[in-house]
């Protein structure tokens, strides 16, 4: 593999233009080599200039053999570069410069040029890489706050009349230690710990050794003797309160009703606060792996270019540069590397009880393996799901059902109930449905016709909830729980997954009212004699008809909501709007489709369905996908594209355009025709309310990708088990 797809492939993504420019730097590389190579004498002319060049080394002052002259200072004519460090008002970190020493050779231009990309392209990387060194600095420096609130707390749990005053050490040391021939105190608690090397202790720890001194037994493990031993002080448990995150409604509703969360100083709770500590170490060991890499791998590329450098323009000037990069900031600080050290020492000790094994194992967790499997049964699957779509055309026109005296029945009771599940399992259900259905003696099955739906919806329902770990549990799980979040929305912080879940939701109201119609024509016993179904016509279903197809937009306005209370942002008071909108013209066009034939419900329903539309269609191409920007380097679309081909832009914006307004069907009064069946026409209509769904999921998690690109936003954030006063104090 080249180099620079090797460049590429060890990028942190949201850092991406934090790293150095190698193909930018490349491509005037490329300049100087043609430019060369066009001004490229013949080698009749160059020989004499050779056989000169070789005669004058005859006559060249001698080195001597010895190592006295090493430290010579080499040949002006060999000088091709001097790289000074220039200290700037303000900034205690100098740009870097490098000074071309030949730029009145021919084609000098295009090599003054090359350096000085190259410098802009390292004061960039070195400036970052110290920036995100800071941060870790000042991160480390909170966990280990952090730290101290959590051993003062364990040990409160294990001794809670423990006071820390010098009357109850000197107690705890009498009573915790034996005198020795010379008087002095030895603690009974000796700490075992197995070490494989000093290189995992860090100082205090090596001074703990050093001082309480180690002895050995016969196994070759080193027993330190814990000697002075000093406890954590407990005062700092008063100047700390539980950062406890919301995890059910309940501790929701405790929390509003009692905003201080003081220490209960218990078992369960030191538990939860040693969780998130672990998760705490496990993602700031992540970033450090993250940073030493960015900065290895900017190493090697200003080593490989300087290199190409050479080779092109046949100069001796990578060494001189490497120098100066190597005695950098970006070269010579190992302040990761030791903090790296420590966090992985600390972290034994405290959370893998000495041993070292298992801290790396749960600080570095093992990358799980790709598997085809999923990618093979999607595929299968859905060449399955076509095959019996095909099948169901042609048993639909072979047994001519679109003129069949049932095909009313059949569409308004049974074909709503297919249109959620799992495509492949639903349509096999559709065929043996239809078969039994249309078959002139159909009348031997009785009401096990109308019980196949039912019979699929039970079967999935019970996959979806199935305990045991198969069929994907941690997923599904993943789904239920999400899902929760999305129905108890105002009681849970929003996140990610919860959001971007309760849109897809909002795409799916034709098959939420499907699922009321079950219970309706399944509940009330309609099954049993289907051309007596009366569901819609039900005060308590019409009701039901209006507050599912509410509920998703609902959810998802009091998410806005949550977070413009937590974040202060206005925008999200925007999108709760654009949610409200929805909710109005579901409600006029469902009023509408009950209501046929009264002109007033019509118009609301146009008004607010083309208010809502113009609204959301808006929302989706501009905030969400972060497209029509006038003044883009991109015509009408963003500067940063991940598809090369802009057109797929432009069509995906007609397309979300067009889908928008397929939902105004009912509005515009096409509920039936000829051909295709009311419910039919419903179910197509979901389709391409799916199908402009995913479009809009792409552009949409690609824009979120490129904002958090463009806020080097690379970690998630874990949330600390502790606050302390002056914390809050800094924070109001």
């Amino acid at each position: 593999m080249k180099f620079g797809k090797e460049f590429e492939s060890q990028m942190v993504q949201e850092w991406q233009k934090a790293y150095m420019d190698y193909n930018g730097l490349k491509t005037v590389l490329k300049d100087i080599l043609r430019f060369k190579q066009r001004n490229a004498s013949t080698p009749v002319a160059s020989t004499p200039r050779r056989s000169l060049k070789r005669r004058m080394s005859l006559y060249r002052a001698f080195s001597g053999l010895t190592n006295r002259y090493r430290n010579s200072p080499r040949n002006n004519d060999e000088e091709v570069i001097l790289v000074d460090a220039v200290q700037q008002d303000g900034s205690e970190l100098g740009q870097y410069q490098t000074t071309f020493l030949k730029p009145g050779e021919i084609g000098g231009e295009y090599e003054l040029l090359f350096f000085r990309r190259l410098d802009d392209e390292f004061n960039k990387v070195i400036s970052f890489y110290k920036l995100k060194v800071e941060e870790m600095m000042e991160e480390a420096n909170e966990l280990s706050k952090q730290m101290d609130a959590l051993i003062a707390l364990r040990m409160k749990v294990h001794n809670p009349m423990m006071k820390f005053d010098k009357a109850a050490l000197e107690k705890l040391t009498s009573n915790s230690s034996t005198r020795t021939k010379s008087g002095s105190l030895h603690m009974n608690v000796i700490q075992e710990v197995e070490m494989s090397g000093e290189r995992y202790m860090d100082d205090e720890i090596k001074e703990t050794v050093e001082t309480s001194g180690v002895q050995k037994r016969g196994n070759g493990r080193k027993v330190v003797s814990i000697q002075g031993f000093r406890p954590a002080s407990l005062e700092v448990l008063d100047h700390v309160k539980l950062n406890i995150t919301p995890e059910t409604p309940v501790s929701t509703l405790k929390n509003i009703l009692n905003s201080n969360v003081a220490l209960s100083f218990t078992k369960k709770e030191l538990r939860k606060v040693e969780e998130r500590m672990i998760k705490a170490f496990t993602e700031f060991y992540r970033k450090l792996q993250l940073l030493k890499r960015y900065c290895f791998v900017n190493l090697m590329a200003f080593s490989k270019i300087m290199k190409k450098y050479d080779k092109i323009a046949s100069r001796k000037a990578s060494k001189t540069y490497m120098e100066m990069v190597e005695n950098s900031y970006l070269g010579s600080s190992d302040e990761v590397s030791k903090l790296m050290e420590r966090v992985e020492v600390n972290f034994t000790e405290r959370f893998a009880n000495g041993n070292h094994r298992k801290g790396l194992r749960i600080l570095r967790p093992k990358t799980k393996r790709e598997k085809h499997r999923i990618t093979f049964s999607a595929g299968f699957f859905s060449g399955c799901s076509l095959a019996l779509v095909a099948t169901i055309v042609v048993l639909v026109r072979a047994r001519d059902i679109l003129r069949s005296p049932g095909r009313g029945r059949y569409m308004e009771n049974i074909f709503p109930l297919y249109t959620s599940g799992l495509a492949v399992l639903a349509l096999a259900c559709v065929i043996s449905n239809l078969d039994m259905d249309m078959d002139p003696g159909a009348s031997i099955f009785g009401a096990l016709t109308e019980l196949v739906p039912l019979g699929l919806l039970t079967v999935v329902i019970l996959i979806t909830i199935c305990p045991l770990n198969i069929i994907y549990r941690s997923s599904r799980f993943f789904l239920l729980r999400c899902a929760f979040r999305c129905v108890c929305a105002p009681l849970y912080k929003v996140t990610l997954p919860d959001f971007f879940l309760a849109d897809q939701l909002t795409s799916q109201v034709p098959a939420f009212r499907n699922l009321q119609f079950y219970v309706c024509y399944y509940g009330w016993g309609y099954f049993r004699k289907p051309s007596n179904n009366r569901c819609l016509e039900s005060e308590v279903s019409q009701a039901f008809y209006f507050a599912v197809a509410i509920i998703p937009y609902w959810s998802r306005l009091i998410q806005c909501l949550r977070r413009l209370v937590e974040e202060k942002d206005v925008k999200y008071a925007f999108n709760g709007l654009k949610y409200f909108s929805i909710v109005v013209a579901l409600v006029t066009r469902t009023g509408n489709e009950l209501k046929m034939g009264m002109t007033t419900w019509k118009i609301m329903a146009a008004v607010s369905s083309g208010v809502a539309t113009i609204y959301a269609t808006y929302w989706d191409i501009v905030i969400d996908w972060g497209l029509l920007r006038r003044n883009s380097i991109n015509p009408w679309l963003r500067d940063k594209l991940l598809v090369p081909n802009r057109n797929v832009y432009y069509v995906a914006m007609v397309l979300n355009v067009l889908l928008r307004l397929a939902w105004m069907q009912s509005v515009l009064g096409l509920r039936e025709t000829p051909v295709l069946h009311r419910q039919a026409l419903i179910a197509i209509v979901a389709c391409l309310e799916i199908i402009r769904r995913g479009i809009w999921n792409f552009f949409r998690l690609e824009n979120e990708h490129l904002n958090n690109v463009g806020k080097y936003r690379a970690f998630k954030s874990v949330p600390l088990p502790f606050n302390y006063d002056n914390d809050e104090d800094r924070d109001h």
